[in-house]
């Protein structure tokens, strides 16, 4: 079924200093109308994803929860299949599985795990994605591949979501996007992080002219099931303001690009209240972006915007 590409928007917290705290902005976060509270995986300082959302979503009614995204390397699909059957089953079919095949280099320097190319953890995360959705499935799953086997396992609880949660799967090269076009339910468009750190180089992937190359990637690769794709884009930098071009004239630098090209960045929402719906409204035009996640500094100054076009 087609999807109708109508806005809603994520909010991406980390932490907080109690449950009190936690709870108060999960609740906040639903009142404000977002639709989904994310949480990061990694392993700085932050709460760890599976008991944060089901925190938050025993605090509130309606708020979607999803980890974005889990990193495939920190846990096997095995595991992470039962936790997110759990969070499926507890939250009342409130949860979004978002999968990565990880990027963050410190977070494997870290633990003292190997940091492996690109290539491999992609081929691990697809794995791990098979294993997932075999997992989820009503019958026993077997599974013989590179780097997992499973051997004629009831992945149990099964989720009540069938059939299983929705997958959400973010990248920004060809590879990663061709298997979330082809495999996920909610593909996130992103800059391709080389090397284990946000950089230049993956400042300059964020480009419009970049995304455009991507949604092309995506659009190939997904055929027929296109339209049934939800596409998410997460927000970097979202500064309300009303100096749109001194603070676009101000990035600038880190992009490589000038005024307007800083403003078309996906990656970035800056203007007024009325400018951002304007833009907003743009890019979902041009690349069909309609799940918009912003970060945690912006959860009141964006409200405005979320109110305006949630749902429309």
């Amino acid at each position: 079924m087609a999807h109708d590409r109508k806005f809603r928007f994520g909010m991406q917290l980390a932490t907080a200093g109690s449950a009190d705290e936690w709870t108060a902005l999960a609740r906040k976060v639903e009142d404000l109308g977002y639709s989904t509270l994310f949480v990061p995986d990694h392993f700085e300082d932050q709460l760890a994803p599976a008991p944060a959302l089901q925190a938050a979503a025993s605090a509130t009614t309606t708020l979607n929860v999803g980890a974005l995204v889990y990193d495939n390397d920190y846990r096997h699909p095995v595991v992470l299949a039962k936790e997110a059957a759990s969070l499926d089953i507890l939250t009342g079919g409130r949860f979004e599985l978002g999968l990565g095949a990880g990027w963050m280099r410190t977070d494997y320097d870290y633990a003292g795990m190997p940091f492996d190319a690109n290539g491999v953890r992609v081929d691990r995360m697809e794995e791990g994605l098979a294993v997932l959705k075999g997992l989820f499935a009503d019958e026993p799953f077997s599974f013989s591949g590179d780097h997992y086997t499973i051997t004629n396992m009831n992945g149990l609880p099964k989720p009540t979501t069938k059939p299983g949660p929705p997958i959400l799967i973010g990248g920004g090269g060809k590879r990663v996007l061709t298997i979330a076009a082809q495999q996920a339910d909610i593909v996130g468009i992103n800059p391709a992080i080389k090397g284990g750190q946000v950089d230049g180089q993956a400042a300059m992937d964020a480009t419009a002219e970049a995304t455009d190359r991507k949604l092309a990637w995506v659009k190939e690769a997904a055929g027929d099931r296109f339209d049934d794709l939800e596409l998410n884009v997460l927000s970097l930098a979202t500064l309300v303001t009303d100096d749109q071009t001194g603070t676009a004239e101000m990035m600038a630098g880190l992009f490589g690009l000038d005024t307007n090209g800083v403003l078309e960045v996906p990656h970035a929402i800056i203007g007024s209240v009325e400018q951002m719906i304007e833009q907003l409204q743009a890019r979902r035009e041009r690349w069909g972006f309609s799940y918009v996640v912003v970060q945690g500094d912006a959860l009141d100054s964006f409200a405005p915007v979320v109110a305006a076009l949630a749902g429309t």
